[in-house]
């Protein structure tokens, strides 16, 4: 008798995938990979925050002076502490608060208004001005006035000022990260510039 099947040759292939050895060998190197990759993010979203409030320190201080030049009136910006930070804004009925209808920017979380003594000695940007000394607003509650052609003034109704103003910006807990600041000028112009922990200052915009 004849049989009616017959075997087949084929011989039966091995299952493909990964072993237990390659998959935890594949998250090492991905865990490794991603450890070495958090500081430089960190480093960029820190750097980021930073320039994110600068931008808005001076951004509320150019639309200040563009409201005081168009209504053809002195305009006082207005830096006051609140609950999370800082609030700035054009106190555009110079009543000395800022209402929830005036233009105003909140600046708090990790980058934040500093006082004067805890970024770099500004002697970079002294001598590009001319020597002339800064004088610090960040850091407590204040006022800047912009007349009706953007300059600056000595208070509503006051004479002309000479002074080159400042605002820093940064975390006093963290200086690695670096600093910023807000140069005001008196003819109501706005320069910032940057500096690592140790400085020195570099104009930026």
């Amino acid at each position: 008798m004849t049989k009616g099947a017959t075997r087949s040759g084929t011989p039966r292939r091995a299952t493909a995938g990964f072993s237990m050895v390659e998959l935890v060998m594949s998250i090492c190197v991905m865990l490794i990979l991603t450890a070495l990759a958090i500081p430089s993010l960190m480093r960029s979203m820190r750097a980021y925050q930073l320039n994110s409030a600068a931008a808005s320190v001076s951004d509320m201080l150019k639309f200040t002076r563009f409201e005081a030049v168009r209504r053809n009136t002195q305009i006082n910006f207005l830096m006051q502490a609140n609950a999370t930070g800082w609030l700035i804004g054009a106190d555009s009925n110079s009543d000395g608060t800022l209402q929830p209808t005036e233009k105003q920017q909140s600046i708090a979380g990790y980058a934040t208004l500093l006082p004067a003594g805890t970024a770099p000695a500004p002697n970079a940007i002294q001598a590009s001005l001319g020597g002339t000394a800064l004088t610090t607003l960040s850091g407590g509650n204040g006022t800047v006035t912009f007349d009706a052609r953007g300059a600056i003034r000595q208070g509503i109704g006051g004479p002309l000022s000479s002074s080159l103003y400042v605002f820093y910006v940064g975390n006093a807990s963290d200086p690695d990260s670096g600093y910023r600041a807000v140069v005001l000028l008196p003819s109501g112009g706005v320069q910032i510039w940057t500096a690592p922990s140790g400085g020195p200052w570099r104009q930026v915009g």
